[in-house]
């Protein structure tokens, strides 16, 4: 089964093409994408690749964490699941 792994401390010039190609060494990706702020387009300095199977993200965790890519150190960690809801996003609820 499929598993996600946030990636922080992605250098701003690094591509998605770039992260997937680097997590190949973990074993297959299943994709690879960087965040982008949606008003300037440009990174957000961190993303998520979906593992193809949770040995392959158990690996990338374990053997990439912490290595570099670009110049920038990378912090390779299991995804949290999704926040849903108003808590999902605190001070952005409905006018009252």
């Amino acid at each position: 089964m499929a598993q996600k792994l946030f990636v922080g401390g992605i250098a701003f010039t690094t591509t998605e093409g770039g992260l997937h190609e680097f997590f190949g060494q973990a074993g297959e990706v299943s994709s690879a994408s960087i965040v982008t702020d949606r008003d300037t387009g440009r990174s957000r300095g961190f993303g998520f690749v979906e593992m193809a199977d949770a040995d392959g993200a158990q690996r990338a965790v374990a053997n990439l964490n912490g290595r570099d890519l670009d110049g920038r150190s990378l912090k390779v960690e299991l995804a949290k699941p999704k926040a849903t809801g108003s808590a999902a996003r605190p001070g952005r609820g409905s006018w009252q």
